[in-house]
């Protein structure tokens, strides 16, 4: 046999260990986070024999180029847990992470381990759907690299983070189906300026909106289902782009027909308030307006003609105090 047939020979018998690409250490973190949640069957995929960046372990995906086929993206979804388990401590060793998501799943409980701290290119985290409690910890004020963190429909609670807007690239914030207690805290005012959608839905927050949200142009605000009174006129403005504001099933009360309406406005929910005053003219020319509810207040006078209030349902502007003009039954005449 030739030496250049033994040399053949020999590179196919470690053709599959010159073919793997995923790191080593990242592989034996994974392994290790399989093993904290008590090796499920929903990560039936994640095997030592396997390379875990050729998009065969469910859930993990890797950088390709630039970060050597580290572990770029880590989504943990509707595991299955036989019993309770905490968020893997091993997940804060997996150094290139950039998204972090954990959903639909029961079983995951407890707070946030602190080793998230550690992933220092974490640019977003999710976790939704899942049973972790307690506050919001402040090692996450750690992590200068956040864009986005959606903490939705678990059972976290406290008061929100003063700290969030310390975060310096932080653009979205969604922590809607918690139960999240006390008032908005002033510092929510001073996001920075591409800060773009706060959700807070659906928790037990009181008190009065900041008055420096007058300061924010955001695309997507959601106060909805909350116990927040007061004035909300600081969210509207004709130079802002907001094109979604939800504020239904509150106790806001100012006068709606003084506002400034953004020319993106396509969604507007003021349903279950005390508002009060009269529909703005400015309404009429809202060309990309889909979604229009302002019954459940404190409205009067005649509903302005044109765009699409006419053709808006009857119910989206019921039970106000004095309310009327198509499509409601038209105004009396004094």
């Amino acid at each position: 046999m030739s030496r250049l047939s033994i040399l053949l020979l020999i590179v196919l018998s470690f053709s599959p260990a010159l073919s793997e690409v995923c790191n080593p250490e990242d592989r034996e973190v994974l392994l290790q986070i399989k093993k904290e949640l008590g090796n499920p069957f929903s990560l039936a995929t994640w095997l030592p024999s396997t390379d875990c960046c050729k998009n065969k372990w469910v859930g993990v995906s890797c950088a390709t180029h630039t970060q050597k086929y580290r572990v770029k993206h880590l989504v943990l979804s509707q595991l299955n847990l036989p019993k309770a388990y905490r968020i893997p401590p091993s997940i804060g060793d997996l150094p290139y992470l950039q998204s972090l998501v954990i959903t639909a799943t029961d079983n995951i409980v407890g707070t946030l381990p602190p080793t998230i701290a550690k992933l220092t290119k974490l640019r977003d985290i999710t976790i939704r759907y899942t049973n972790i409690s307690g506050q919001i910890p402040r090692f996450l004020s750690q992590i200068k690299t956040l864009e986005s963190i959606e903490f939705t429909y678990n059972k976290l609670s406290g008061p929100l983070p003063a700290w969030l807007p310390s975060l310096p690239i932080l653009s979205t914030i969604n922590f809607d189906g918690n139960s999240f207690s006390g008032a908005i805290p002033d510092s929510f005012g001073s996001f920075r300026k591409g800060f773009s959608s706060l959700s807070l839905s659906n928790n037990r927050l009181n008190g009065k909106i900041p008055a420096a949200f007058a300061n924010l142009d955001m695309k997507n605000v959601d106060l909805s289902h909350n116990m927040l009174e007061g004035d909300a006129s600081m969210l509207f403005g004709s130079r802002k782009h907001t094109e979604r504001i939800y504020l239904q099933n509150n106790l806001f009360a100012f006068d709606f027909g003084k506002v400034g309406l953004s020319k993106t406005l396509r969604i507007l929910d003021l349903t279950q308030n005390r508002i009060y005053g009269t529909l703005p003219k400015g309404l009429t020319l809202l060309t990309s307006l889909t979604l229009l509810d302002v019954s459940h207040n404190n409205l009067c006078g005649e509903i302005p003609r044109g765009g699409s209030l006419q053709n808006t349902d009857v119910s989206f502007y019921a039970h106000n105090k004095c309310l009327c003009g198509s499509p409601l039954p038209k105004c009396k005449r004094i």
